[in-house]
């Protein structure tokens, strides 16, 4: 798919509306009187942006407890330092004046959002219980708690009560920019990027203000690359963090390109962007697995270990323990791989028992790692609850190792179809088509996929990559005869899993 910088139906005008130029030149008037660098405000005019790998962050006026609170308040990124004085000055407030329905509310967002930034699911049923005192305080019109309610769902990759509560914040006051992020995460989650798109849709035609216009600008970056249009996602991302007021929120958006440059097998710019956001905030919580999956991948080895190991220190993710594993596993060092996957293991159960879903990683793992039916079994049940394209590739692959190849493909497809996943642009996705294809005896799609799965992304998987280039080998090269592509056909062979 050839990236767009402009698309019909994208909502990126060539021209931003006059409403929003008027808006900006308020900021930009605001800036110079405030003496701040007029360059840093510029670079919100999409006809004037400059697109350095690493702008420097807009000074906060204020310090990491005021700052937490407008992040809380905003959806927006905040400092580890901060959200932790936040949430002991805001339990002190409920402690004096328990009926104070917004108190709660804030106390249960910083809840959730403590708890993703350090990955200890213990603070989700506390952010759980904040937020449900508060709407029995207030009511059900209570947008905050809805709002925070919402980010825990999302939090807990619980995606339809994530939709169900943006959907009432939403219809509760319809003009709030932050009702919509929730929505478009919980939309695509379940699979639904028409809605994700009709959603970003209205945001961006939301009169924001600065202090918000960089997280409307992640948000989009998300639905763009879930439609694999790279390019504009880094313009937005790029943008995004150019305009950040604090190091954190800098951070959060310098990390998503980096993401994106590690999904298109740029190492030193993924590199890069990591660092950058570890300077500016080493608590940031997916900037050390990044590096460390960089630094493997340019055959840094003991450094992307040491990397790993630190990231883990701070946050034992089970998604980076199964990374680690595979490396380990990767080198031949079996020992040390068993040791992260029962720390995966260890982890996913904290992680459930604070009401987080973990049935997507569990099967994945098991799939790869232990018994591909239990992968199935499980997958199948998250199919029917939240059908995302994550879950479609997952389930497609589990029902492979289960010798299942026929009703994989199925599932491989629809994870790869651009009419029904959204057109992300994912190497291990066509990793799992081009393999399944490949076990049917459809040797042109397979090296296709295969070969488009190392076109994407060479350095995707330290175990799948080496089985990419040798099926690829045993595949040989095309007869003279086989069509250039047979898209349609290969939908057609696959046919429309069952949700």
């Amino acid at each position: 798919m050839n990236d767009r910088l402009c698309e019909p139906g994208t909502s990126r005008p060539a021209r931003p509306p006059r409403r929003f130029r008027r808006a900006l030149w308020r900021v930009l008037v605001a800036a110079l009187a405030g003496g701040v660098v007029a360059g840093a405000v510029l670079t919100l005019l999409p006809q004037e942006r400059r697109r350095p790998a690493v702008a420097p962050a807009v000074p906060p006026a204020a310090g990491p407890l005021p700052q937490a609170l407008t992040a809380v308040t905003y959806g927006v990124p905040a400092a580890l330092p901060g959200l932790t004085a936040l949430v002991a000055r805001q339990e002190q407030r409920v402690r004096v004046r328990p009926r104070d329905a917004r108190a709660w509310a804030v106390l249960g967002a910083a809840y959730a959002e403590r708890g993703r930034r350090t990955g200890d699911a213990a603070d989700y049923p506390r952010a759980d219980r904040a937020l449900r005192t508060s709407l029995e305080v207030r009511g059900t019109r209570n947008t905050e708690a809805l709002d925070g309610l919402a980010a825990l769902a999302l939090a807990r990759r619980d995606f339809p009560t994530a939709k169900r509560y943006g959907e009432e914040a939403l219809k509760a006051a319809p003009g709030r920019w932050s009702a919509y992020p929730p929505l478009i995460d919980a939309y695509t989650g379940l699979g639904d990027h028409k809605a994700a798109q009709r959603t970003l849709d209205k945001l961006l035609g939301l009169r924001t203000g600065a202090q918000v216009r960089p997280a409307v600008m992640a948000r989009a970056a998300a639905v763009y690359r879930d439609r694999g249009w790279r390019e504009d996602a880094v313009a937005q991302l790029t943008d995004a963090a150019a305009a950040a007021r604090t190091p954190a929120e800098q951070a959060a958006w310098l990390t998503g390109v980096g993401q994106l440059a590690w999904e298109r097998g740029d190492l030193p710019d993924a590199l890069r962007h990591f660092e950058a956001a570890l300077r500016l905030d080493p608590d940031q919580p997916a900037a050390p697995a990044g590096r460390a999956r960089t630094l493997a991948a340019l055959g840094r080895t003991p450094e992307a270990l040491s990397g790993y190991r630190a990231a883990l220190a701070r946050q034992p993710d089970p998604a980076v323990l199964l990374e680690l594993g595979e490396l380990y596993e990767s080198l031949g060092q079996e020992r040390l791989a068993a040791e992260q996957y029962a720390r995966l293991r260890a982890a996913v159960r904290r992680a459930v028992a604070g009401g987080v879903d973990e049935e997507l990683l569990i099967g994945r793992f098991e799939a790869d790692h232990g018994e591909a039916p239990d992968a199935v079994e499980r997958l199948r049940d998250e199919w029917r609850r939240q059908p995302g394209t994550e879950v479609a590739d997952a389930l497609g692959w589990a029902l492979h190792r289960a010798g299942e190849n026929e009703e994989a493909l199925a599932y491989a497809s629809a994870a790869t179809d651009k009419t029904k996943a959204g057109g992300v642009r994912s190497a291990l996705y066509a990793f799992h088509r081009g393999v399944i294809e490949g076990e049917l005896e459809l040797y042109g799609p397979a090296r296709r996929h295969l070969e488009e799965a190392l076109r994407i992304n060479p350095y995707f998987s330290p175990l799948d990559v080496p089985v990419a280039r040798t099926a690829l080998r045993t595949l040989g090269e095309p007869p003279p005869d086989e069509p250039p592509g047979e898209e349609g056909v290969e939908g057609e062979e696959g046919g429309e899993p069952r949700r």
